[in-house]
Order: structure tokens, then sequence, then C-alpha cells
């Protein structure tokens, strides 16, 4: 008998609370990318998303989670992040910057916001000057930056990490 079998849609791990953390977007250029961080959301226990813009989320590509994580619309980031400031929230941008503090090394508070900016262009000066921390992933090699899902994924995971179930 093998000593690992596969076991396919186990169901999931439940919370003892909901996760305070919060995804915040900046305007999305691609809708798969939108649609990505969205059912990580949904995965990692994300109950809400705020998206800026106009992005569409694919239900092919966002799965079960469409159903799950509420979706806040809203034209620009910097007057959520003004409120998310009044909401008590600590924001944090995943974004390259200078005193950014490595992704590995940073201690998240439990009702984080976490901003992302979009593909390309990142996050703006107006909307940097309105955040608590901004934290970077080490890069070793080319291109010099990851995908906004994938880098949203791997800062998502260490949230989760540190607030486990």
């Amino acid at each position: 008998m093998s000593k690992f079998e596969h076991l396919r849609h186990k169901p999931p791990t439940q919370l003892a609370e909901p996760r305070e953390l919060l995804l915040v977007l900046a305007p999305m250029r691609s809708n798969v990318n939108l649609s990505r961080i969205v059912r990580l959301a949904g995965c990692a226990g994300v109950t809400r998303v705020i998206q800026c813009g106009q992005g569409k989320v694919d239900r092919e590509i966002a799965r079960d989670a469409i159903d799950v994580v509420e979706i806040v619309l809203r034209r620009s980031l910097t007057p959520v992040l003004e409120q998310l400031h009044e909401d008590g929230y600590t924001c944090v941008g995943l974004e390259q910057t200078t005193n950014s503090t490595c992704l590995f090394e940073f201690e998240f508070s439990k009702k984080t916001a976490l901003v992302i900016g979009a593909e390309r262009e990142g996050l703006e000066q107006q909307e940097l000057d309105r955040l608590d921390h901004v934290v970077e992933i080490p890069v070793y090699g080319q291109p010099y930056s990851y995908n906004v899902a994938t880098a949203t994924t791997m800062a998502v995971y260490e949230y989760c990490r540190q607030y486990r179930a």
C-alpha cells in the first residue's frame, strides 16, 4: 500500500475566527490577474477585496471564490486608504521601494490591509505616502519583479503563516 494517497478537493481547514486581512487592489490591467487574486482570497479565507477601477472577475478563473469573497468596487485608491486608516487597519503596500522591508522579515498586524499596485506601474507616490509599511519580495534573477498575482499570493501566504487557523 502506498504511503501517500491523493485526496482531491479535501474540505478546507476551518478558521477559529474570520481573517482580518483585506486585499486592496489598484486598478488591474489584466482581468486574469484580478481573477487569480480573488481565487487566492477565497482559498486563504479572506472575505473581502476592495477593487479600484473597472476590472471584471472571470468566474472560470476565480471559481467558487466569486461566491464567497465580497468584492467592493471603488473608483480610486487614495480615499480608500484614508478610510482604512480610520477603520483601524494597518496599510501595508506590496512594492519595490526605498526603505521597504523584506516580506520574510515583516511581522503583519492582525488587522492588515494589503495594498497591491497595478501591473507595471505599481503604486503611485500619493498612495505610497498613505501607507504604514511597504514589504518587498526578494528577486534572485530576471525579470526584476514577480507577476502581481504571484507576488500577492506570496504575501498572503506569509500573512496566513503568521496567523494560522
